[in-house]
């Protein structure tokens, strides 16, 4: 597959803070791109580098096969952006806004393409309603028509969920595929909802303290034959003291929300359950677990960082 984006060991310091520490991933042609991260991880300091909106410490980016720093013009006529909440035009209509904008990109639009372009984005029956009288969702879906609206081969999303409703969230998800599926578009995604990333994702990069974490596909990053079993004894202390005694001492992770957490094949849960209560440890509850989210707080508690799973 093409490489669509290749960033290296690039770094942004501001004064003491390293908010991006030496961080190296790349984006291939087609791909719904997760980025994830806690508040703070780095992530729109790094989207911001991509858009060259602040400039990298040191490190380089390159975008299309080229490098950004000197085909900077060329690469963002490629590339479409709506960072957080997309600035618009309260006052006038859906219609307007994207043909402004359209004109700001060099296009010269006909009626056809932006009508075309707002049912695209579910907005052809507001078309001539004035933003102001938008849901945010709405807005939402305009900001993405908008990058659009210049037909670019890169989409970058930065947060484009926040502060939507779940029929907000489902319809972004929704036109997230589309983009990706229908119009073989390639998507970076950056978000803090874990469940949304994990139905749209084709590849998923997890960041921490501006530092790589992990990065590869969910097949990759998820053993199908390891689940993440979740454990409420009566004694968490003396639990685990018998787990580190086990056969089982290596499959011990970072406790969360006062549970213990165990990472086993499917098959072992049995005799793992077997040996807790033949040693005298009063259990609860098991509960398998197996998702991004677990997946994430998993890697996060235990600031491990890896290299890449993928070459």
């Amino acid at each position: 597959m093409q490489q669509i984006v290749k960033v290296s060991q690039l770094t942004k310091q501001f004064n003491s803070l390293t908010a991006v520490n030496q961080l190296s991933f790349s984006v291939e042609s087609g791909d719904v791109y997760g980025f994830l991260g806690q508040n703070g991880a780095g992530k729109s300091t790094t989207i911001r580098m991509l858009l060259t909106l602040i400039t990298p410490t040191s490190g380089e980016i390159s975008i299309f096969g080229y490098d950004l720093n000197k085909h900077r013009k060329e690469i963002l006529q490629q590339i479409g952006a709506v960072i957080e909440k997309p600035d618009v035009y309260k006052y006038l209509s859906a219609y307007e806004n994207l043909k402004l904008f359209a004109k700001l990109s060099g296009v010269k639009p006909t009626n056809k393409m932006l009508m075309d372009q707002l049912e695209m984005v579910g907005l052809a029956s507001r078309a001539h309603d004035t933003v102001k009288t938008f849901s945010q969702g709405m807005k939402q879906r305009l900001g993405i028509g908008i990058a659009l609206v210049h037909n670019p081969q890169l989409i970058i999303l930065d947060e484009p969920t926040n502060g939507l409703d779940p029929q907000g969230i489902a319809d972004i998800r929704n036109l997230i595929l589309i983009l990706s599926r229908e119009m073989k578009k390639t998507v970076i995604v950056s978000s803090h909802l874990l469940n949304e990333i994990e139905q749209i994702a084709t590849r998923i990069l997890i960041i921490d303290k501006g530092r790589k974490l992990v990065e590869g596909t969910s097949a990759e990053l998820f053993n199908d034959q390891q689940t993440i079993l979740q454990i409420s004894v009566a004694n968490n202390d003396i639990a685990i003291q018998t787990i580190q005694a086990s056969n089982w001492a290596s499959n011990l992770l970072p406790e969360r929300d006062g549970h213990i957490m165990v990472g086993l094949n499917k098959e072992d849960i049995p005799n793992f359950n077997r040996m807790l209560a033949a040693s005298g440890v009063d259990i609860y509850s098991l509960q398998a677990r197996h998702s991004l989210e677990d997946y994430f707080l998993q890697v996060t508690a235990g600031k491990q960082h890896v290299g890449t799973f993928t070459n």
